[in-house]
């Protein structure tokens, strides 16, 4: 039996180790629900867990010195021990909603005739510790992705964000994984969001493609045979129809001059390879960006806000030659400023006041425009986003809808322009 290695440095003891082995040991063998048991009498009621060695294991785990800050990565490891089994298997997935509502349960069993009584109440402070800790956060979050019930397309208008997450397969390593998760639960995550992305991209590919058939046969009406009506296929956006076509055609078609957002970027990838210096770069970015913003609008204080955003970027570095340090370091800052800072500095203005003004679509093309230039910095916007729903998490669909339309955009800009996915015949759609 293999042990529970974690991706980082932090000694595991012969308690701990003993507690992973044993957990490694039933998810082989014992049922969900089983096991989901097991969890309610180790960790939420503390008593009657059938084996006394594993029972005396957690006693010595919470009362250890080093119990307030270390237990919550010990339970986090051991329900990812049975999420990361749970979770290739489609029959067992909706048992991972259960397990996290566990934690949320009332203890069921009195402590007061147990000679354990102290050790019981110690666990049961602690996995109270751990429902209050950002590890759980996490793993609730996990549940919505995981969740098999509610209508993906149409979630209701007094649903909080948080429940939307599973829509949105670039939040998923921010928003899914904290500190002390093992290299195991990195791949389990990484799964689950390859396979939603590529449902996504499914998805999209034969929405378009209905919608051109569609097109085609309104254009056509007269001549087409009784048995080729079509089957609608459904939006698989929280964007009307509309306003889905418009942003496909953005970031699929030829919206950029003669070419498309790619195009555009290698044009100026391509002119910025001989800028004398890293001024001059600024400068050549400057323009690149403001092109693309109505010239009302950044007559108003945008474009001054931009410029001096780029002014003050590595004032030290302007003589030099422009290398791939400033490039990351200059596209980074200014996602910063374009959407949003740091958890703690979750300022978002300009972004805001950009949505407000020209709208989701354009305002994620800039956004596009700038990681189209320096591909590394995709998670940098990934993670810009996964901030701004962390800090709306608990708030109504409905009262930020413009953060819903943002998060919806952004999926489609992302998997038109960074995936395998062709929609170039977007343009078709009447």
């Amino acid at each position: 039996m293999s042990t529970w290695t974690p991706n980082f440095h932090r000694p595991i003891d012969q308690s701990e180790q003993q507690l992973y082995d044993h957990l490694l040991r039933l998810v082989q063998s014992e049922l969900p629900s089983q096991l989901i048991s097991r969890f309610r009498a180790l960790f939420i009621d503390g008593v009657g867990y059938p084996d006394a060695e594993i029972t005396a294991a957690i006693d010595k785990i919470a009362t250890s010195k080093a119990a307030e800050q270390e237990f919550r990565f010990v339970l986090n490891r051991c329900c990812h021990i049975l999420i990361n089994r749970w979770q290739t298997r489609p029959q067992l997935q909706a048992a991972i909603p259960e397990l996290v509502a566990l934690f949320e349960a009332a203890p069921t069993r009195s402590i007061t005739e147990y000679s354990r009584s102290r050790s019981i109440r110690r666990v049961r402070e602690l996995v109270k510790g751990f429902v209050d800790s950002e590890q759980f956060v996490t793993l609730r979050r996990l549940s919505q992705v995981m969740s098999q019930t509610g209508d993906l397309h149409h979630p209701p208008a007094h649903e909080p964000i948080g429940a939307l997450i599973r829509r949105y397969p670039y939040l998923y390593e921010h928003c899914l994984l904290t500190e002390g998760s093992t290299y195991e639960q990195q791949q389990t995550i990484r799964q689950l969001q390859a396979k939603a992305q590529h449902q996504y991209e499914v998805d999209l590919s034969q929405y378009v493609t209905y919608q051109v058939r569609r097109s085609q046969c309104d254009q056509d009406a007269l001549s087409l045979p009784a048995h080729r009506i079509l089957q609608p296929v459904k939006n698989p956006t929280l964007l009307t129809d509309q306003q889905l076509c418009s942003a496909l055609k953005q970031f699929a078609g030829k919206s950029q001059g003669a070419g498309t957002y790619r195009d555009s970027a290698q044009r100026f990838l391509t002119h910025t390879n001989q800028a004398p210096s890293y001024q001059s770069f600024k400068d050549d970015l400057y323009q690149y960006i403001t092109v693309s913003v109505d010239s009302e609008y950044g007559r108003r204080q945008f474009n001054n806000q931009l410029y001096n955003q780029l002014k003050n970027t590595l004032p030290e570095s302007h003589n030099q030659k422009l290398n791939d340090f400033l490039l990351v370091r200059t596209c980074s800052q200014l996602l910063n400023f374009l959407v949003v800072e740091s958890p703690q500095k979750p300022n978002h203005f300009v972004f805001v006041d950009l949505i407000s003004n020209i709208g989701s679509t354009l305002t994620t093309g800039l956004l596009l425009k700038i990681v189209l230039i320096c591909r590394k910095v995709k998670p940098c916007l990934e993670k810009r986003f996964s901030i701004l729903f962390n800090h709306y998490e608990l708030c109504r669909r409905d009262g930020v809808q413009w953060l819903v339309e943002a998060m919806e955009t952004l999926n489609l800009a992302l998997s038109t322009n960074f995936s395998t996915i062709d929609l170039s015949f977007v343009n078709q759609i009447a």
